[in-house]
């Protein structure tokens, strides 16, 4: 896996998963830049990888913020490789007492946001390049390779796919996202891999309090991998998709949740 000199931009990249990705490009030596709203975070995640990565400031709500922060990037850094779509928003209340602007709020963070990113970074991942007669020529020349795909991964969540009770904006959301990683992969192929991630349930407390959550034996050993999951469980599998050895892999979702959403749970 060979990252020296890409372009990796991860949203949310300030706590939690999105701060274990940002360090797992970094030790690559990827040039790393992470899109986040929390500054004080985002300044202590730069300041702990001794500035090699670059922090824009960026509220996800807002088109013309997305506008700009890839302008940045591109004046910055020439192009983009890779775009890592991993900020997202929980949810609060039920059906009975969440606002529509709520609804509309999660939806814009966890599923606008993704496709808006996703819109302007599309001309530099493909470097340009459309299917056409002449190189759909070349490319039988060669083998059917694309050289220098780009790459995007969606972090989604196993509540794209099942639901605890009152989870309606996240779960649709996510579930919207995970449409919207084929769509993607059938527009922008072969130019372009697209894939998700699902994560489970992931300890992210050390990654947002700098101490691990206290979990009890049976939060562990209900999961049939026989414990909860870790930021580096999803960070390691950016870095997988993200490599030439996925090259076959486009339009996918992988979900990472100990076996969770395959256990069958009676009462």
């Amino acid at each position: 896996m060979n990252f020296k000199n890409k372009v990796v931009v991860i949203t949310g990249g300030a706590g939690g998963i999105g701060s274990s990705i940002v360090k797992k490009f970094t030790e690559q030596e990827a040039r790393v830049v992470f899109l986040d709203i929390d500054h004080e975070k985002a300044e202590e995640l730069k300041t702990s990888l001794e500035n090699k990565v670059h922090y824009i400031h960026c509220d996800l709500r807002k088109e013309d913020d997305i506008k700009n922060a890839v302008e940045n990037i591109v004046n910055n850094e020439e192009t983009i490789d890779i775009l890592i779509n991993n900020a997202a928003m929980g949810w609060s209340g039920d059906i009975y007492s969440r606002s529509i602007e709520e609804w509309d709020e999660a939806i814009s963070v966890n599923l606008r946001a993704p496709y808006i990113l996703s819109k302007y970074c599309a001309p530099y991942l493909t470097k340009g390049r459309k299917l056409t007669g002449e190189n759909i020529e070349e490319l039988k020349i060669n083998s059917y390779f694309v050289d220098d795909q780009g790459v995007i991964i969606n972090i989604t969540s196993t509540r794209a796919l099942m639901s605890e009770p009152d989870s309606e904006t996240y779960s649709a959301a996510k579930g919207g996202l995970l449409a919207l990683t084929h769509s993607l992969a059938v527009s922008l192929g072969p130019w372009v891999r697209v894939n998700a991630i699902s994560p489970g349930w992931i300890d992210v407390s050390r990654h947002k309090m700098g101490i691990p959550e206290k979990l009890s034996i049976n939060d562990q050993l209900q999961h049939p991998a026989g414990r909860v999951g870790i930021p580096e469980d999803i960070s390691e599998m950016c870095l997988y998709l993200a490599s030439d050895k996925a090259s076959f892999i486009t339009g996918a979702n992988f979900v990472i949740d100990g076996g969770m959403t395959v256990k069958m749970i009676y009462e």
